[in-house]
């Protein structure tokens, strides 16, 4: 990692600028006041002319009398200032000097030609880079004439020298500066860098699956108290994945163990999660070619059975549009499921949608045989009771005129109603077994007399019917110890 991406890199970025900007604007500030300062030369100048002119002034009256020149030569060296004096023919003399820096001679300060222009009647100024100078002309009042050069220059420090040494105390204190904030950036990569790379490497730890990374606390400051909290977090997080974990188990427990079918499908149609019975039914059900759609919601199976079978693809798009809970009952490889299917929400949109299937097959055919049961019955009904409706009214008309007629038309009815009251109690045997109270009488059953018995209600009914009806008996003793002989006589009778 680029050592300007890091905190370390950052951090040492920041104060270098932050010390750059400051010595940037001291910098400025001081230039500022250095050409502010140097600014007065120009008036120590000016100042100068005026007391050159005032020294000319005097001077040429008292240029003979050495106590006046040393006494001129006393009060300007008191103020930092050197006099010379020069001559029309260039011969000079310094009655007065600066004590402890350079004296100067008149030529040493200004040209010969700069010279003659003050001889001719004007002032000269030089500013070197040490001294400043003024030049004015000396002249004789009575003789109303010029006679030589009054020079005065005064110490002054130069402008490009102050500001080259500005410019090394920046360039030092630059290089200080860079060196400091060096030296305390990597010293702060052992007190920042070094916990939070180790809280780094913890998340990183957490993130493939050891929630029970802990981070060392190693101060009470601020970094202190965040690693305090990331291990305070690590344990919290530690705490609901194992809490996930055991609901996550215990619902797989649960659907394993159920009997229906659970599916649930993203909003794609994809297999997201189902119990073994789910899975059984979607690898039963892939593939199948399935007409009973609409042409814009059929779509290709998919092999690898991770997609809605064909046989829920009408049922999951009305429940994905509708966002409804829909149950219906389909008719899969000759067997009947009943399918309950809702919705998933996630932020009010559906996610995906949760099947439930239970096979129905053996309750609706059990339905479907009491339905056939209840049909046959009622049609049975309905014959015994149009006899005895015919017998009778010819009863009562009179129809059969012998004795022999009205006992035959007697006995049909007798038969008739003994048909009737068997199936009405077989409805009754039909209602009690529904509602779970048929009792049964458990006594010593000899098969051999009921299967005789049997033999001899039908034998005759199948002779008339050209049935051979044929009774074959194992020699010995035939008997069940516990078993109903009236309800298996039924059975039999039924059958």
């Amino acid at each position: 990692m680029a050592i300007w991406k890091s905190v370390v890199g950052k951090l040492w970025m920041t104060i270098i600028g932050l010390v750059a900007v400051v010595l940037l604007i001291l910098g400025v500030f001081i230039l500022q006041f250095i050409d502010a300062y140097f600014a007065h030369s120009k008036d120590q100048s000016q100042s100068l002319e005026k007391l050159a002119i005032q020294v000319s002034y005097k001077l040429y009256e008292h240029i003979r009398d050495p106590q006046y020149l040393k006494v001129t030569g006393d009060v300007l060296g008191a103020q930092q200032i050197g006099l010379a004096l020069v001559q029309t023919d260039f011969s000079e003399s310094a009655p007065a000097s600066i004590e402890g820096t350079a004296t100067f001679r008149a030529s040493d300060l200004f040209s010969r030609a700069e010279l003659k222009k003050v001889f001719d009647g004007n002032t000269m100024y030089k500013q070197e880079r040490d001294y400043v100078a003024v030049a004015v002309p000396l002249a004789d009042k009575a003789k109303n004439e010029i006679v030589g050069a009054t020079v005065i220059y005064q110490p002054v420090k130069s402008l490009e020298a102050t500001r080259t040494d500005v410019k090394k105390l920046f360039v030092y204190a630059g290089v200080i500066g860079f060196l400091l904030t060096t030296f305390f950036a990597f010293f702060l990569l052992t007190k920042i860098t070094q916990p939070l790379r180790q809280m780094k490497k913890a998340a990183d730890m957490i993130t493939m699956g050891e929630y029970g990374t802990r981070v060392p606390i190693r101060s009470s400051d601020e970094i202190g108290e965040l690693a305090n909290t990331f291990n305070h977090m690590a344990e919290k997080l530690d705490k609901t994945i194992r809490d996930l974990h055991h609901e996550k188990e215990h619902l797989s427990s649960v659907l394993r163990s159920m009997g229906d079918a659970v599916i649930t499908f993203d909003a794609d149609g994809r297999v997201i999660l189902a119990n073994p019975q789910g899975v059984k039914i979607i690898r039963e059900w892939t593939g199948i070619a399935w007409t009973d759609q609409d042409a814009d919601t059929q779509s290709t199976p998919s092999a690898d059975g991770k997609h809605i079978p064909d046989p829920l693809q009408n049922l999951f798009h009305s429940v994905a549009t509708e966002m409804k809970e829909t149950t219906a009952k389909l008719h899969v490889h000759n067997g009947v499921w009943s399918v309950v299917m809702a919705p998933l929400y996630a932020s009010g949109q559906v996610r995906g949608v949760v099947a439930v299937l239970r096979d129905v097959t053996e309750e609706y055919r059990l339905e479907k045989l009491r339905k056939d049961f209840v049909a046959n019955v009622s049609h049975e009904l309905r014959t015994p009771l149009s006899m005895l409706q015919g017998y009778s009214e010819a009863l009562i008309d009179d129809i059969a005129a012998s004795p022999e007629e009205k006992k035959e038309l007697a006995q049909v009815i007798h038969d008739e109603s003994l048909r009737m009251g068997r199936l009405v109690n077989d409805l009754l045997d039909l209602a009690r077994m529904e509602a779970g109270h048929l009792e049964l009488n458990f006594r010593n059953t000899d098969i051999k007399s009921l299967m005789q018995r049997v033999y001899r209600k039908f034998f005759t009914l199948a002779k008339e019917r050209n049935i051979a009806l044929h009774l074959e008996l194992d020699e010995g003793d035939l008997t069940l110890a516990h078993a109903d002989e009236d309800r298996l006589e039924q059975v039999l009778t039924n059958l």
